[in-house]
Order: C-alpha cells, then structure tokens, then sequence
C-alpha cells in the first residue's frame, strides 16, 4: 500500500512501494513545470505532427506532376488536400508551438537544436501551404517559336495536337508540350488567342 509522505522538493526519502510518487514528482519540481503527458510522447507527437504537415503539402505535389501521367482521383485529392492544408498547417504549427514550449524547459541544448530543426520543416510547410505551387510547376510558354510542318520534326505523327485557324491561318500545338506548359499566347490571322490544355 502506498501512502503519500510530504515530501520536499530534493528531497533523498524513497518509499519502495510509493517510488513512481516521488519520482514524478521530482520531475515536475526540477523541470519547474508539468507536462500534460510524459516527455516521450510529447516528442512522438512533435514528429507526427511535423510529418503529417509536410506529407499534405508535399502529396499534392507528388500526385500532379508534368510529364507524369494523371489520373482524376489523383488530381481531386491533390485539390482537396491543396484546399484543406492552409488550415491543417496552422493548426498542426499550432499545436506543435504547445508541444515545444512544453518540452522546452528542462531540456538539454542538444534537444533544444533537435527541436529547432524539426520547428523548421512545419514552418516551411505552413508557408508552402499558402503558396500556389501548381503555377510553378507548370510554367506559361513566354516567348513560343514556331516550325512549319515539314520542319517539326519533333512532333511524331501519332502526336496529338490542338490546332487553330483564323481567317485563314492555322496554328498546331503539340499536346506533349502543352501538358507541360497548360497555356500559349499567340496570333493567328491577326486575332490574338490563348491557346490552354
């Protein structure tokens, strides 16, 4: 049976049977605070969090890529993940601000780095949540060159193309080109168009 003895903080009186008590409490009096949960699970958490906030930002990226094949599940999981992660990232940077200042005190410098350097990844994630990478990925053709049809030979002839005519002028963009860019400015028979796949 353990009985609660008073017992001072540095203080050497061990109960055999009360040795978890005074443990513990020797650690929420040297550290000069008390964890909501043990220290462990605190750091498991930290790293959950930090990895769960990059995979939803990062997936996106992973799933819509140029030159990759896609598919529409793919894509509507990357828009929905895309939609949901500026708040996912706040909260999880959120709760990982808890979880760091919890862990903090008591902690020696090396753990203080380690938990700097895991801050860092949920912090970038959280900005890249915010940031349109899909314009990135995919960049506008800016200044587009054109081939007559005899000369392009790096369309093949089972090469799907978008073409255009006006007032008797036509213009073909290659699809494979296209997936990458997704847009093309150009004039053809002095109407100017934006060409978009």
């Amino acid at each position: 049976m353990c009985i609660d003895y008073p017992v001072a903080p540095g203080s050497d009186f061990v109960d055999p049977q009360c040795k978890n008590f005074v443990l513990s409490f020797r650690i929420m009096t040297t550290t000069g605070k008390t964890l909501l949960f043990g220290r462990k699970a605190a750091w498991l958490a930290l790293l959950l969090i930090t990895v769960v906030a990059f995979a939803i930002v990062a997936a996106p990226v992973w799933l819509i890529q140029p030159f990759s094949p896609q598919t529409a599940r793919g894509v509507e999981i990357s828009y929905t993940l895309k939609r949901g992660s500026p708040w996912i990232t706040l909260l999880s940077l959120g709760c990982a601000v808890f979880l760091v200042a919890q862990l903090w005190p008591g902690s020696r410098w090396w753990k203080k780095a380690f938990l700097v350097i895991v801050f860092i990844p949920l912090l970038a994630s959280t900005w890249f949540a915010r940031q349109n990478h899909f314009e990135w990925m995919f960049h506008p053709l800016a200044n587009a060159t054109y081939a007559k049809v005899s000369d392009a030979g790096f369309v093949d002839e089972a090469d799907i193309v978008m073409a255009v005519e006006s007032n008797g002028e036509a213009a073909a963009y290659p699809i494979r080109q296209m997936a990458y860019h997704h847009l093309v400015q150009d004039v053809v028979g002095g109407t100017p168009i934006v060409a978009t796949y």
